[in-house]
């Protein structure tokens, strides 16, 4: 590994990436290229977001707490370590059911 290589590696722990605050949504972009975007929420209890819609395919990581989420008219309780897809152009939306963090894997399309 040359050294440019080597001081851009950083190794970190998910959870600790970005703090629950109450009364809000926070976020923490790791990463985004021309092909996506990797990023870190932290929702306090009762916080969340709207339904909307996105023209892009995304997965969801329950990395902490509880949350429910909503796709396309179908909502599902989610936990840590659970997964969901979010096809593009399918209204969904996110409310935390607990204190909870998720990462948000965004993938345009080509």
């Amino acid at each position: 590994m040359d050294a440019k290589t080597r001081n851009a590696v950083a190794v970190s722990r998910l959870a600790d990436l970005v703090a629950v605050q109450a009364g809000a949504v926070v976020s923490r972009m790791l990463l985004k290229t021309r092909g996506g975007s990797v990023t870190l929420f932290a929702f306090g209890a009762g916080e969340g977001l709207s339904e909307h819609t996105t023209p892009h395919e995304a997965l969801v990581v329950l990395v902490e707490g509880e949350a429910d989420v909503t796709v396309g008219g179908a909502t599902y309780r989610m936990g840590a370590g659970q997964t969901i897809h979010l096809p593009a152009g399918v209204p969904h939306a996110v409310q935390a059911a607990t204190d909870f963090k998720m990462l948000l894997v965004m993938l345009k399309s080509a």
